[in-house]
């Protein structure tokens, strides 16, 4: 299946095998970023557009900051797999997954490269401006796949994204030592408060009142993408404040 690129900032098109028309969606409303976790984007490539992958994407960013499209904007990519968020489960046609080269957290996990975030922040703007979509639509896949999956990853530069006008950021708040925070089997008031709190963001979360295994990990989740500085699934005053700023900054 031949295309055209639906952006001027792509350089090659290597069409999918895994695509299909979205379900009951007109067009895309959110912005779904991940990781390759291949050791190159020409491997990556090659695998997201055969059909024995069962995966695809619709863009991927190389570390020199050159983009492949693999499938059209307006089709249904296959790179979310299982996931939720605020209420909806079939992301995929819902969504614009853009796969970015790193080999992942197994394979050393190495910095992305400074073409590489303007090359993501470029083509993530044009995506978010020609579908309207609100700053809070661009999420990580371990946001809409806690626990499952844990891409892009705490070295992720969301922060930058912001700035640049992509992307809901609120100011982490400060990681103290000698506050390890809840873990495992907490329950009470401050936990019930949390997961509410994420739930309200969207995150797919059961409010149990129990910091359980589910909640660790979507806690680990919103660290990776919100207070990188450590990602332990624990619930310390540091995650607390700051998912009440990001809450405050989804409001304006």
């Amino acid at each position: 299946m031949s295309f055209a690129a639906d952006s001027p900032l792509v350089s090659s098109i290597h069409p999918a095998a895994n695509t299909e028309p979205r379900r009951g969606c007109i067009k895309p409303s959110l912005l779904i970023l991940h990781y390759t976790g291949m050791s190159s984007a020409a491997k990556a490539i090659d695998w997201l557009a055969r059909a024995e992958s069962n995966v695809s994407c619709h863009y991927v960013v190389d570390e020199d900051g050159r983009i492949a499209q693999l499938v059209p904007e307006s089709l249904r990519a296959w790179h979310a797999g299982a996931s939720y968020w605020r209420g909806e489960t079939d992301i995929n046609s819902h969504s614009i997954g853009i796969e970015i080269q790193n080999p992942g957290h197994q394979h050393g996990y190495p910095d992305f490269s400074p073409a590489q975030m303007d090359a993501v922040i470029a083509l993530g703007k044009e995506i978010t401006e020609r579908y309207a979509m609100a700053a809070d639509a661009v999420l990580a896949h371990s946001d809409v796949a806690p626990g499952r999956k844990i891409d892009p990853g705490e070295k992720f530069n969301w922060m930058a994204l912001a700035r640049a006008g992509l992307g809901l950021w609120a100011r982490p708040s400060p990681v103290r030592a000698d506050d390890a925070g809840l873990g495992l089997g907490a329950c009470g008031t401050r936990v019930a408060r949390a997961q509410e709190r994420l739930a309200s963001y969207g995150y797919g979360i059961e409010l149990s009142g129990v910091l359980d295994e589910g909640t660790e990990k979507v806690l680990k989740a919103f660290q990776a993408h919100f207070r990188p500085r450590r990602v332990d699934g624990r619930l310390d005053r540091s995650t607390e404040v700051t998912l009440e700023r990001l809450l405050e900054a989804s409001r304006r």
